[in-house]
């Protein structure tokens, strides 16, 4: 089985590889399954993209949340777009300087693979 490759948005790897081991363990078993075309079975559509195929896993830790987002949107390819700890202690909605991030950053990914990966 081929597995589709995975790009990293931003700084996005070196955000995720700074959690604690058990939650990269659970992410890259998310991203994993992604690579093969499934969906892990805590990742859940990301609000406030509309359909765009951006996930979220969210994994507690220590009392502690920490998120992945990704998206499967782009034909071959998983892009890992953030990751990131919540700390709002407001509610579980994600802030919107983190959405606004992310949304930047699917754009980049959506240029990056119209230009490298796009047959």
């Amino acid at each position: 089985m081929d597995l589709k490759p995975v790009y990293w948005v931003g700084t996005a790897k070196e955000d995720l590889l700074e959690f604690p081991r058990s939650v990269v363990r659970e992410f890259g078993r998310a991203l994993t399954i992604a690579q093969m075309g499934g969906t892990h079975p805590a990742a859940k559509p990301l609000k406030g993209f509309h359909g765009a195929g951006v996930l979220e896993i969210v994994e507690n830790f220590d009392r502690n949340s920490f998120r992945a987002v990704y998206t499967v949107k782009f034909a071959g390819a998983v892009y890992v777009l953030h990751a990131f700890q919540k700390k709002s202690k407001r509610g579980i909605a994600t802030p919107k300087a983190e959405i606004d991030l992310m949304k930047t950053r699917l754009e980049r990914a959506r240029a990056h693979h119209a230009q490298h990966c796009a047959r």
